[in-house]
């Protein structure tokens, strides 16, 4: 049953997101390096598992295999000139297991960055940005897509790029990004200054916050930021199932669905309304946070000790007070 993310808002204070794309296509053969993205046209029986797996698990949103189909990515893979062509089959994929299902579900269309850097950095220039979501976008939208969303973001030009393509194709949008250097994305945004970026844009998203990133516990820190600074904004956290370890030849993630599920309790008292999975999440991991959300009763907003009692320690310690603190002591110690 197809819905509009606007309208299963209206219905449901919480909804639950899906997990992992990625780490769960690993699990399926997907070879290092392969874009998963081309499986759309070639293999489409591949993410139409995945998304039933997550829906079949409670997943309210599920994301098309769309991440890395924007041209920039593409490119590396001689397929840029298929960029809408995998975008509209994506969201037809996605779209078939929403239609078949009991309840309603969204089909968000994923727009990932394109791994360009704007001037003066690099060559990527607002137009140029904008003109290659739009080619993407435009392909979730022929392709049924109820929402663009724009994730795991680090620039604001590249957020604002993504956004006003969005309005160009007329899809609405959320957009979240990736708090994973300290507390803040690679190119510097902190989440206390997210609302900054929802100024710069035409109309403001249905919803924004934060994916990826390092774990449970900063993403729910950077959470809390979020909603300190705009208490009625509709805010997402998607985090990474615990925190990637390196064994072997392989990445596997800490998380266990124990840990989600109590992640769904304290992310929804920290205030965030659409809570899923990221890397290393799989429909096991939903499943259990679905239980956990079914049974929530809100309870008072979280501190960051509380939110790191209950969720493990933060593993950038920049996003912390404790963190500050160790590093104005060493400043002091600089200066002595």
């Amino acid at each position: 049953m197809r819905i509009s993310l606007q309208e299963l808002l209206e219905q449901k204070h919480l909804l639950l997101a899906d997990g992992a794309t990625g780490t769960n296509f690993m699990e399926m053969d997907l070879e290092p390096g392969f874009p998963p993205d081309l499986w759309n046209l070639d293999q489409p029986h591949k993410p139409e598992a995945l998304h039933q797996m997550f829906v079949d698990a409670g997943s309210d949103i599920i994301l098309t295999n769309t991440f890395g189909a924007n041209a920039p990515r593409l490119k590396l893979h001689d397929a840029q000139d298929q960029t809408h062509a995998i975008n509209k089959a994506g969201a037809e994929i996605a779209g078939k297991v929403a239609a078949a299902a009991d309840r309603p579900v969204v089909v968000a269309g994923s727009v990932g960055p394109t791994g360009e850097l704007f001037e003066p950095m690099g060559m990527m220039t607002m137009d140029s940005a904008r003109a290659e979501f739009v080619t993407q976008i435009q392909g979730l939208k022929d392709g049924g897509a109820d929402v663009a969303w724009i994730e795991t973001m680090s620039a604001p030009e590249e957020i604002q790029a993504a956004c006003e393509a969005a309005e160009e194709v007329g899809l609405p949008y959320v957009f979240t990004a990736s708090f994973d250097t300290a507390g803040k994305t690679m190119m510097g945004l902190a989440p206390g200054n997210m609302l900054s970026v929802v100024a710069m844009l035409p109309h403001p998203p249905l919803a924004y916050g934060a994916n990826c990133g390092v774990g449970a516990s900063d993403l729910t820190v950077s959470a809390l930021a979020m909603t300190a600074e705009n208490p009625d904004a509709v805010v997402v956290g998607k985090a990474n199932c615990g925190i990637p370890v390196i064994k072997g030849k392989e990445t596997v993630y800490t998380g266990t669905p124990e840990l989600m599920a109590d992640y769904v309790k304290v992310a929804g008292d920290a205030g965030v309304r659409i809570i899923g999975g990221c890397c290393g999440t799989a429909p096991k991991h939903i499943a259990a946070m679905r239980v956990a959300m079914d049974a929530y009763n809100a309870g008072p907003r979280p501190t960051q000790e509380e939110v790191v009692a209950k969720l493990g320690p933060l593993v950038a310690p920049g996003t912390s007070d404790a963190g500050k603190a160790r590093q104005a002591e060493r400043n002091k110690r600089r200066r002595r």
